[in-house]
């Protein structure tokens, strides 16, 4: 870890500060006419969520964290937890669903590779895909002449989640899925 002054603090950033680690989500630097000058940081704990506004002045020293990014494939569910394999070492490592978030596990697969972000031997962080292929399970039946029409229905994907898809789509088609917000793409090829 190096120490960096606080006058570099910059977003994105990730700082050991309090015991925690903190990414840092905003930084704003201030030059008053009178005394030194300062950064307004804003950080949000990577463990437990908590933000934290603290200011730090251009001589302070805050350690900067560099995390560790693997690429893990996704192997199974088992109960609570979820299981991927480091596709460098073939080592297994079970993570909570509730630290994943359900939102999240919805668009697991089989196999997919996923990048975890670690620190000391530590997950961190979880990056999806930015995209996901599902296949449409239940949807309203397609009614002609809306094709032109840009409104656009309800479908349930095979993962179970909710999402809009295109009136001329229907059941068994599959679809490209942002896996951020959760809304449909494309038609996937």
């Amino acid at each position: 870890m190096a120490k960096i002054n606080g006058n570099t603090i910059k977003p994105g950033m990730v700082l050991e500060h309090n015991k925690g680690l903190w990414v840092v989500t905003k930084a704003s630097h201030v030059k008053p006419g009178k005394g030194g000058a300062f950064a307004n940081v804003e950080a949000k704990n990577l463990e437990t969520g908590n933000k934290l506004n603290e200011r730090f002045r251009s001589e302070d020293k805050v350690e900067r964290v560099t995390l560790e990014q693997k690429e893990f494939s996704y192997l199974y569910e088992q109960g609570d937890a979820l299981v991927f394999m480091d596709d460098a070492t073939y080592e297994q490592t079970e993570l909570q669903k509730d630290w994943v978030g359900e939102d999240r596990v919805a668009y697991l697969q089989d196999g997919m590779k996923v990048v975890i972000e670690m620190h000391e031997d530590r997950p961190i962080g979880l990056t999806l895909p930015d995209q996901v292929t599902l296949e449409v399970v239940e949807t309203e039946p397609t009614v002609k002449g809306q094709t032109a029409s840009s409104s656009y229905k309800p479908a349930i994907a095979n993962n179970g989640v909710r999402i809009m898809i295109p009136p001329y789509m229907g059941v068994g088609e599959r679809i490209v899925v942002d896996t951020t917000t959760g809304e449909y793409v494309r038609r996937a090829e």
